[in-house]
């Protein structure tokens, strides 16, 4: 294998890896973090909200794509959260509703 000093770039600059983007670029892929608040609304809607306000913010400082999965993860890691509150507000209360504590018959 022989060197080609003509194949040096100037100022001692070497090119992006392979599948890096140059610096100061956007990146064009759909942010991960985006993708996963998404899928654990659904599952662990704490977590889902979590990373959902994650990904806004890495969205917005780097340019990614994925904002409106960002939003639908926030919106849905909310919904199911307050349903899951309401669920066991209403589970306490007719568990206690139920007890008589005299034991008549």
């Amino acid at each position: 294998m022989t060197f080609d000093p003509s194949s040096q770039r100037p100022s001692g600059q070497q090119p992006p890896q392979y599948g890096q983007q140059p610096y100061g670029q956007p990146q064009s892929g759909t942010s991960v973090m985006a993708i996963l608040g998404l899928v654990f609304a659904f599952v662990f809607p704490l977590v889902g909200l979590i990373l959902s306000i994650i990904a806004r913010g890495q969205i917005k400082r780097t340019g990614q794509r994925g904002s409106g999965l960002a939003l639908a993860g926030l919106i849905l890691s909310v919904v199911f959260l307050v349903l899951g509150i309401i669920a066991v507000i209403v589970a306490v209360s007719s568990s206690s509703g139920t007890s008589t504590g005299g034991g008549g018959y």
